[in-house]
């Protein structure tokens, strides 16, 4: 499913246009990440929790070359769902 596929389902599950789905989903996304950016967790009881990961630095290999690289450490966004997306994929 992509986003207007995803915009298309909101706004016949929710019986509102369209633009008004894609607005709310845009918004929504953009809470995500200011929470994100401002090092929050955001919680969707029964769907999820997104937060901030922290991937070390560490050496790895160019895969064209083999030449051997630095990986500096980032910060990663991450999901771990929740009980209730879990159970509904068994």
């Amino acid at each position: 499913m992509n986003k207007s596929e995803l915009i298309d389902q909101i706004a016949a599950d929710a019986e509102i246009p369209k633009v008004a789905a894609g607005r709310a989903l845009d918004a929504t996304i953009g809470a995500v990440k200011q929470a994100l950016q401002s090092g929050n967790s955001v919680t969707l009881v029964g769907f999820g929790t997104f937060h901030v990961g922290t991937r070390v630095a560490r050496t790895g290999r160019n895969p064209r070359t083999g030449a051997v690289i630095e990986l500096q450490s980032a910060k990663i966004p991450k999901f771990r769902p929740g009980k209730a997306l879990k159970d509904a994929l068994k």
